[in-house]
């Protein structure tokens, strides 16, 4: 009797064991990864393009108004079962550039705190004219011509209605 009590518990805790890692969340890593050298590393006033490059690389972005600010980008999403990914970290460093000596000037450090939320109208900008109907839709073409091209209209170097 007490074996096949302890083989219960022993079965029990195996599946609820299963059950449990089965809901573990899927890390997925994207973006800039640090792996030599960090960029917060970076020194003002003493570190230039060259070598800001050397030790982290291509930078993620370029800023699009001044080449003289580069972005490393990079964030962590967790994705559970069959749920939404979510983001659970984000890091992006901006290491801004002097443009005449380019030395760096500036490094700034912005985490998935400093984020802002966006909120998207989803409501479709009107447009001059009106929606068809679906009828109107199929319908529409019935009367304004055959499907057949005619004898001589769309011959190459005709006029139309010249009959020569």
């Amino acid at each position: 009797m007490f074996r096949r009590a302890s083989f219960a518990v022993l079965c029990a805790a195996a599946l609820a064991t299963a059950g449990l890692s089965a809901c573990s969340p899927i890390t997925s890593y994207s973006g800039f990864q640090a792996i030599d050298s960090d960029p917060k590393d970076v020194k003002i006033g003493a570190d230039t393009k060259s070598t800001v490059q050397a030790k982290l690389g291509s930078p993620s972005v370029k800023s699009t108004f001044d080449p003289n600010v580069w972005f490393y980008v990079n964030q962590i999403k967790e994705r559970v079962a069959f749920r939404r990914p979510r983001v659970t970290a984000r890091n992006v460093t901006a290491i801004q550039f002097d443009k005449d000596s380019e030395l760096v000037t500036k490094v700034n450090v912005y985490t998935l705190k400093d984020g802002k939320v966006i909120a998207y109208n989803n409501r479709e900008t009107p447009t001059r004219g009106r929606e068809m109907t679906i009828l109107e839709q199929l319908l529409g073409s019935v009367g304004r011509g055959t499907v057949l091209p005619q004898d001589d209209t769309g011959v190459p170097g005709q006029r139309p209605g010249d009959r020569r």
